[in-house]
């Protein structure tokens, strides 16, 4: 059984977004297992410098790739990803099981993304969509789609 690791920043705070990740990895204890890793979010002030917030991610940063489980196949979301049907993206997860890991890990970086050393230590950028989500509910989009790709791998009707 996979067990997937979705190493995020900061904490959701609205019930309606923990009602429904907790939906959602309750849905997937059939599939696998699902640890939800928090990092620390770093506080900006209101009009941020740039050099802030490249310090800001910098720091976040370090903290996730700290939080990385060892010999697990790392997946960055971020907007410059491969972006892949949900057909797709349940066959990319399959073929990781099949190429011998069973750990998979995916990162959510904060409200300014991922730092470079982040994605540099992830075997594959994954893209969403084009537009833009707010961090908190991206785990929720995220547990959804890997919940309708486990289906799709077992033949289930739910993603259609």
């Amino acid at each position: 059984m996979l067990r997937i690791h979705i190493v995020h920043v900061g904490t959701i705070k609205e019930k309606y977004l923990t009602d429904a990740v907790a939906e959602y990895e309750k849905r997937l204890g059939a599939y696998c297992t699902v640890d939800n890793i928090s990092v620390k979010e770093e506080r900006l002030p209101e009009k941020p410098s740039a050099s802030e917030i490249s310090a800001a991610m910098r720091r976040e940063g370090e903290r996730i790739l700290s939080a990385l489980p060892p010999r697990a196949y790392n997946i960055a979301l971020c907007v410059e990803g491969k972006q892949c049907s949900s057909e797709k993206f349940s066959e990319r997860l399959s073929n990781i099981a099949n190429e011998g890991f069973s750990d998979v890990c995916l990162i959510i970086g904060g409200s300014d993304g991922l730092s470079e050393e982040v994605k540099s230590a992830c075997r594959m950028r994954l893209s969403i969509s084009e537009m833009t989500f707010p961090h908190q509910l991206m785990r929720v989009i995220l547990l959804e789609q890997l919940y309708r790709a486990f289906n799709i791998a077992a033949g289930g009707k739910y993603h259609k």
